[in-house]
This record gives C-alpha cells, sequence and structure tokens, in this order.
C-alpha cells in the first residue's frame, strides 16, 4: 500500500513539473502579440496601449523595402509589481539596431539588481535575434515580461 501512495505521488509530482514547463512555454511566446499600439505621430508620437498610459515617441527617417521604418521608436510603458519598464529601439536598414531600457524595475534593491542583470542579456537576445520573441530570463520573470512588451510596442509602432 506504501508503495502504491509512493509511486501514485511521485506521478502527480511529474505531471505537475511538465505541466509548469509548458505554461511557461506558452506564456513566453505570447508576449509578443499583447500591446494595442497606433502609428506614430512625428511631432508627438503619442500611441495608445492597454494597461498602460504612457506616451511614445518615434522619429522616422525613410521607409525600408521590409516595410519597417527606420528611425527611433519610444515602446510603452509597462507596469509591473516591481516598477515601471520602458524600452527605446533603433530601427536602421530594417533591422534592429539598438535596444535601450529607459526605465527599469526599481522597487527595492533585489528588484534593481535582478533588473541590472535582465536587462542587457534580453538586449543581447533581441538583437541577435531581431524580434521580440526571445526567451525570458530565469529569475527575472516581471522584468522579462515588461521588457518583451514595451519592446514590442515600440517595433508595432516601427512596423517591424
Amino acid at each position: 500500500m506504501r508503495r502504491r501512495a509512493m509511486l501514485l505521488a511521485s506521478a502527480a509530482s511529474a505531471a505537475a513539473i511538465l505541466g509548469g514547463l509548458q505554461i511557461g512555454n506558452v506564456a513566453t511566446t505570447s508576449l509578443t502579440a499583447t500591446t494595442d499600439a497606433s502609428g506614430p505621430d512625428t511631432a508627438t508620437g503619442s500611441t495608445g496601449s492597454s494597461g498602460s498610459s504612457s506616451a511614445s515617441a518615434g522619429s522616422a527617417a525613410s521607409d525600408t523595402a521590409a516595410g519597417a521604418t527606420d528611425g527611433t521608436w519610444t515602446g510603452t510603458a509597462v507596469g509591473t509589481r516591481f516598477g515601471d519598464v520602458q524600452v527605446r529601439v533603433t530601427i536602421s536598414n530594417g533591422t534592429i539596431s539598438d535596444v535601450t531600457a529607459l526605465q527599469l524595475t526599481d522597487s527595492d534593491g533585489r528588484s534593481i539588481q535582478i533588473s541590472n542583470r535582465a536587462a542587457p542579456l534580453l538586449r543581447d537576445e533581441v538583437l541577435r535575434a531581431q524580434t521580440a520573441n526571445v526567451s525570458m530570463i530565469g529569475g527575472a520573470t516581471y522584468t522579462s515580461q515588461a521588457y518583451l512588451r514595451s519592446l514590442q510596442s515600440a517595433l508595432d509602432q516601427a512596423g517591424f
């Protein structure tokens, strides 16, 4: 009887772990389509976003063959329980040439430490992949989600 109970407990634990991994993968891939941004107005650059009330600015230089507009685009500020996250992206010759974190989570020392570790890793992944659809940083879930949502809103403004 004890052996059967141990076997059932082990099977339930394995199922819970595998289910958690699958949920994490689904959450990561669904981040790229969560913002609603309208086209930029080069004078003010205001856009709308669900769940965030920050103005976004974009300065357009020229249209590329791929449809993306070269320039610098500021994503919406995305609120987390640890503070807001906002990024700016530079599109050059139809590619993402730079990503700058304008604002990172800052509610306490640990939050600042996590964001300062995650931001350069996220930046490197985005520049390598040329998309906001990259893996989140372990231990920095809130920062990663907000960073990638803000980035996606900037890319949407650029038509990327």
